[in-house]
């Protein structure tokens, strides 16, 4: 089993915790891990990426190389297309539908929309209106996370519990205000 995943999106959405919770769960299952982050210009909504590489296996490099990426999960969608050439011919976008429009000649949405709904292997889902409608848009990461675990080879429960661990010392309503979010990620993946 191998999974490599590559997080995306701009400062502040919170891509280092899904590593994080990710890097949890697949600790907690017995698997190896690698991860390698570019933060950027982050403190400004600049560019943040996370290759994270699961395996039951050692695992020699921190690096995805071109066309291995299992999955791409990201908040941003023009950052979903930053990568991928990473994309493998089978593996998968996770990506949110809501632009952070962070440059003057950001790209027009319809443009983006539609390189992305070239791939095959796709899920498009509004991330910030989905965090809304169950309780906090602070958890739109939650929500893509969720969406995403059906392809990260790690048990729903195992990710949970990942959130969990990671969130436990903010008290027990922030850890599940997110499981709601994951949870509300899921459903959208299930029923697409």
């Amino acid at each position: 089993m191998k999974t490599d995943i590559i997080l995306s999106g701009v400062g502040g959405q919170g891509i280092l915790s899904i590593a994080a919770i990710i890097g949890e769960a697949a600790v907690k299952n017995g698997l190896y891990m690698k991860q390698a982050e570019v933060h950027g210009m982050s403190q400004r909504g600049g560019d943040v990426q996370s290759n994270l590489r699961i395996s039951d296996k050692p695992i020699a490099s921190d690096l995805i190389p071109l066309g291995k990426a299992d999955l791409i999960l990201s908040l941003e969608p023009m950052e979903a297309l930053r990568y991928l050439p990473y994309l493998s011919k089978d593996g998968w976008i996770v990506t949110n539908s809501a632009p952070f429009i962070n440059i003057p000649n950001y790209p027009e949405t319809e443009q983006i929309m539609a390189e992305l709904n070239k791939i095959p292997n796709k899920i498009i889902l509004d991330v910030d209106r989905i965090a809304k409608e169950n309780g906090s848009s602070r958890t739109a990461n939650m929500v893509l996370l969720g969406a995403a675990t059906p392809f990260l080879n790690i048990e729903y429960d195992k990710i949970a519990d990942g959130i969990r661990f990671i969130f436990e010392r903010k008290g027990n309503d922030i850890v599940e205000m997110n499981l709601k979010a994951l949870a509300a990620g899921r459903y959208v993946a299930d029923n697409q």
